[in-house]
């Protein structure tokens, strides 16, 4: 703690520097923890600063030796950096599978896309085509394949607007002012979206299902305090909050 005497205001003031969690974190889990952001901070006494992202760029941020405590990607990430020991041996904890689903914007008709001919037809009707980074982000990879899947990749290429993370897609394409546009991205970026209604996930052909999990950077300088977020996120008394913000329960 530090006093700090304010010349000139004869004020006198305890000012108590606070400790930091650094969060390194795919999009699909930005939800829940701007719920539980205050649950954590105040449990652990500490600030948490959040970097949400493609989970590709926020591995390779990490690779690169950007500040992080707690990193939360898919499981596969976190197993291939606990390996590499950027992860905290026996420290990971899953929060649960999402899955990816298609979304319009709100007050317009919803396509139907539960078969795989009527998600194509809504594919092909759209003006415009809104997912996240084809190379970084794990939905617009999967999202590339499905559309490839279908068949008509080149057919709606023009249509395509990619973004580097779905939170941005959902965000620009509520922006935009066409009410044709469609949208596929993972279930828990389409939620927090204001303007943007989840249809339905993809027909069962398509589906995707990601788990993903949250785990401390090997390190790290508030391991304590980064585990106890990790509790918190994934404590039995916040499985709802994790069910409203789009994970699965975990089998």
């Amino acid at each position: 703690m530090v006093w700090c005497d304010q010349v000139g205001q004869h004020q006198i003031g305890l000012i108590v520097l606070s400790r930091f969690i650094h969060l390194l974190s795919g999009g699909a889990a930005q939800g829940l923890v701007n719920v539980l952001k205050s649950a954590i901070e105040n449990t652990t006494d500490t600030q948490l600063i959040c970097g949400f992202g493609a989970v590709g760029l926020m591995k390779q941020k990490l690779i690169d030796g950007a500040p992080c405590d707690v990193v939360i990607l898919t499981a596969v990430l976190i197993e291939q950096l606990t390996a590499s020991g950027h992860v905290l041996a026996g420290s990971a904890r899953h929060l649960g599978p999402v899955k990816t689903g298609v979304a319009v914007k709100s007050g317009t008709p919803w396509p139907q896309v539960e078969t795989t001919e009527q998600l194509k037809a809504a594919m092909l009707a759209a003006t415009g085509i809104y997912f996240p980074d084809p190379k970084l982000a794990t939905a617009g990879i999967h999202f590339m394949k499905v559309l490839n899947g279908l068949g008509i990749a080149d057919t709606v290429e023009s249509k395509l607007r990619p973004y580097p993370n779905g939170n941005a897609a959902m965000n620009a394409m509520a922006a935009c002012d066409d009410p044709h546009v469609i949208g596929c991205t993972q279930v828990t970026e389409i939620l927090i979206t204001a303007g943007i209604d989840l249809v339905a996930n993809l027909p069962l052909e398509f589906e995707l299902a990601t788990m993903y999990t949250a785990g401390v950077r090997s390190t790290s300088t508030s391991a304590a305090e980064a585990q106890a977020m990790l509790d918190i996120l994934t404590s039995t008394e916040n499985a709802a909050l994790r069910a409203k913000a789009g994970f699965l329960p975990l089998a």
